[in-house]
């Protein structure tokens, strides 16, 4: 196994620790914690997973993506630019990420014009919600849990290390010279709080998938489409873009997204026996739509035929949000 050698303060005193690639310690006033960063393309659920583990929150995968409503979205930007996952409303998935037990706060927003000042606020107030034993993470062009640090920098998770050097593993305190010349990054901290009722968090997040159907500008950014616009967009750059790095690594991330849909599906099925058949339509669906959206990712396919597997996805997505906003009515609170 791969190890690396870890610093970490507690009490004020610097303690090595060796521990496996990925895993980090956080210190805290009532103890250590051991924290992971999950390898999912989706780097957001991986850091999501390490506080939810952190905190003992038992979730499984499909219900992780499923709840927080990441099963559902897709983001594309006019230009098949990589920032797709990335770049959108974070709103709705923070309210739904409370009903797991998380509430995430933003610390701030930061680019090289900041001054030293703000950011050596900001990395106080990350060591202070360390201390507390809150995780804090990091967004630039991926998310990183911050799992540590000493008096000269922050020690960072690499979500695909030791395969992938990428992100940087530490985060050098007031220079931040790892993050390069240019970088636009946001860094949150997060708090347990109480949980909500199982039935709750998934109808709230078949809701969301809803909105981001039917009402996909509340979420989205400038430049950027959601939900059926996102194909729009996808289809519209396909000639020009399609054999880029963004259209593959937008492909692998939100088929990733539609995987999780399916199995997110197959779980609330095996809880409800009374919507079991409405599930594995949904399951057999979003697996089609993943699989399909696999096959994009292929830098080498014809324009054309892009074009052609994206309409059908599109048209797939509709079918499945009649099924979905069905399945929400029947699971609703007093519903007949």
């Amino acid at each position: 196994m791969n190890r690396r050698e870890f610093v970490q303060v507690v009490g004020g005193a610097s303690v090595l620790a060796v521990l496996p690639s990925g895993c980090a310690m956080l210190a805290g006033r009532g103890g250590l914690g051991r924290m992971r960063i999950s390898p999912f393309n989706n780097t957001l659920m991986g850091v999501t997973k390490g506080v939810l583990d952190y905190y003992g929150l038992s979730v499984s995968d499909a219900s992780l993506y499923g709840c927080t409503g990441q099963a559902f979205l897709i983001n594309i930007h006019r230009e098949l630019c990589p920032s797709g996952p990335y770049v959108w409303n974070h709103e709705g998935h923070n309210r739904l990420l409370e009903n797991l037990g998380v509430k995430v706060t933003a610390l701030g927003f930061f680019t090289p014009k900041n001054s030293d000042a703000s950011k050596a606020e900001l990395e106080n107030q990350i060591r202070e919600a360390m201390d507390a034993g809150n995780p804090c993470s990091l967004l630039n062009l991926e998310n990183q849990l911050i799992t540590g640090y000493n008096s000269k920098k922050f020690y960072t998770a690499q979500p695909w290390a030791p395969e992938n050097d990428f992100p940087p593993a530490r985060l050098s305190c007031g220079s931040w010279k790892e993050l390069g010349k240019m970088y636009h990054v946001t860094f949150y901290t997060y708090e347990k709080v109480e949980t909500a009722k199982r039935t709750k968090a998934i109808v709230d997040s078949l809701d969301y998938a809803i909105e981001l159907h039917t009402s996909p500008a509340d979420y989205s950014k400038d430049d950027y489409g959601i939900g059926p616009d996102a194909y729009s967009y996808w289809m519209d750059s396909a000639t020009e873009h399609g054999s880029s790095h963004g259209n593959w690594w937008n492909a692998v991330v939100w088929a990733e997204c539609r995987k999780m849909a399916a199995a997110y599906f197959e779980e609330i099925g095996q809880e409800f026996a009374s919507v079991a058949g409405a599930c594995a339509e949904l399951t057999s669906m979003y697996g089609e739509i993943s699989e399909t959206m696999e096959l994009l990712s292929d830098k080498e396919m014809d324009p054309t035929k892009k074009v052609s597997l994206l309409r059908q996805l599109r048209r797939k997505e509709s079918e499945t949000i009649k099924a979905v906003t069905s399945l929400a009515n029947t699971l609703r609170p007093g519903a007949a």
